[in-house]
């Protein structure tokens, strides 16, 4: 029989139960809740992807203005996303949009 040292503990992987991992008082529950959490991460996935071609978009824009003498950045239009955000999601829309726009300034 092989002793478990302090240092093995410490590297030997946890193994949770399903109702472990998601917090569920059952196993039906627990199943759903991960079949959930991996719709979640696909759609996690397709919102990055988004982003990042919004961000590709939005560089191709800031070249144009700024090579025609134009600023970087557009703060009507700006304005005009933040309230799109705001009256779709809440006040919560509008700091997520915050983000996404500062995610997409000045990659030119």
């Amino acid at each position: 029989m092989t002793a478990i040292t302090p240092m093995t503990a410490m590297t030997a992987p946890i193994v949770l139960t399903a109702t472990e991992r998601t917090g569920a008082r059952t196993d039906e529950a627990a199943a759903l809740i991960g079949d959930s959490r991996e719709r979640i991460d696909a759609l996690d996935d397709r919102i990055i992807g988004l982003i990042q071609e919004r961000m590709a978009v939005s560089a191709v824009i800031q070249e144009a203005r700024i090579s025609s003498g134009g600023r970087r950045v557009n703060l009507a239009r700006e304005m005009e996303v933040l309230g799109h955000y705001r009256d779709a999601l809440g006040k919560p829309g509008t700091a997520l949009a915050m983000t996404m726009l500062e995610l997409c300034r000045g990659r030119v």
